[in-house]
């Protein structure tokens, strides 16, 4: 179990937005649970995006107009028979407040007036749904969460990031209606934002090493790859002649069982195999490469902490304990970095 705290501050990581002096405040809120906790994240980050400017793009409209504008629609036109009543069916761009980012935040504050959360919350949401008057609501049930962004609406990555933990979070819930607040980020939104906090938390406190979340190339004879998949790995961390592949892992129990025996996935242990054999021979002689996959700590009595030579390189698996204070998963954390690097 993860403390809420330290679910806050891996977003913070996540979303380097919320390192702002406007979200202090959440910092030092205390929360009964996480729903409040995002709810009070998204409640800051939408009045910030009000004070900059609620974002707006074109929109096509499709209407029957008696003063032609944008492109004719003829047979659009016909089809309605409203030629004989002096109007012709138009098309044209509109410039709107009524995005499609803007209608998952406006959605998203409407199930969270109608969930658990504290009346005061509430009355705050409710406040900053006035300025979503000209926005339609989606059914929250059918987003796309495909966003593309750029420099124009990179504010609002973060935000519907929350927004999406919130909407996934509040659609599980029991037989009897009740949500699920233990668990109310499922553990493909945990990955996420396990593996994302880790890369952020490297690119942040260690400067001088380069990380990325790099392709790898086959390790081919000739220059055939159809059909290969894509190797990309989560964390690469390189310094100097030195490499550090991290495979972050997230699960419900890090180990499989058989007859009482506990072993590695056999996938993870495959996959961080590849990436290191292929990514060796790809530096050949010129770099020294590892690999680690990194498990989040469940409450297991076994754990995974082993180190193997492999072909040459070193393979280790471990687990990071989340549940304890935050200077305490930052020191394992550094610990990575120095024992593979050896700074002093």
């Amino acid at each position: 179990m993860i403390p809420i705290r330290n679910i806050y501050y891996m977003l913070s990581y996540a979303f380097r937005a919320l390192n702002p002096q406007g979200y202090k405040h959440v910092s030092i809120e205390q929360f009964d649970n996480i729903l409040e906790m995002l709810s009070s994240v998204l409640a800051r980050g939408v009045s910030i995006q009000i004070k900059r400017g609620i974002g707006k793009g074109y929109l096509e409209k499709v209407e029957p107009l008696c003063l032609p504008r944008g492109r004719f629609e003829l047979s659009e036109s016909i089809k309605t028979n409203c030629i004989h009543k002096n109007h012709v069916v138009c098309s044209y761009d509109i410039f709107s407040e009524n995005i499609y980012m803007n209608r998952i935040i406006k959605s998203t504050l409407e199930l969270l007036i109608r969930s658990d959360i504290s009346k005061n919350r509430k009355k705050e949401l409710r406040r900053l749904l006035v300025y979503f008057s000209d926005v339609s609501s989606l059914d929250v049930n059918n987003i796309n969460w495909n966003m593309h962004y750029n420099r124009n609406n990179r504010t609002y990555q973060m935000l519907v990031s929350v927004c999406h933990m919130i909407i996934k979070g509040l659609l599980q819930s029991n037989s009897d209606g009740s949500k699920w607040l233990m668990d109310f980020l499922d553990e493909q939104q945990m990955h996420h934002l396990y593996e994302k906090f880790i890369f952020e938390y490297y690119r942040r406190h260690y400067p001088q090493i380069s990380v990325s979340s790099s392709e790898i190339k086959w390790a081919l004879d000739d220059s055939e790859v159809y059909m290969l998949p894509i190797m990309k790995s989560d964390i690469m961390l390189t310094y100097n002649d030195k490499v550090l592949i991290i495979d972050a892992k997230y699960y419900s129990s890090n180990t499989q069982t058989r007859y009482d025996t506990h072993k590695i996935h056999s996938h993870n242990l495959y996959q961080i195999f590849t990436y290191v054999k292929n990514k060796s021979y790809q530096l050949r002689e010129h770099s020294k490469v590892s690999g680690m996959l990194l498990y989040a700590q469940t409450d297991d009595e076994i754990q995974p902490n082993n180190t193997y030579m492999m072909s040459g390189n070193k393979i280790s698996v471990r687990t990071l304990d989340l549940n304890c204070e935050f200077a305490e998963i930052a020191a394992q954390l550094n610990k990575i970095v120095d024992d593979h690097f050896e700074f002093i």
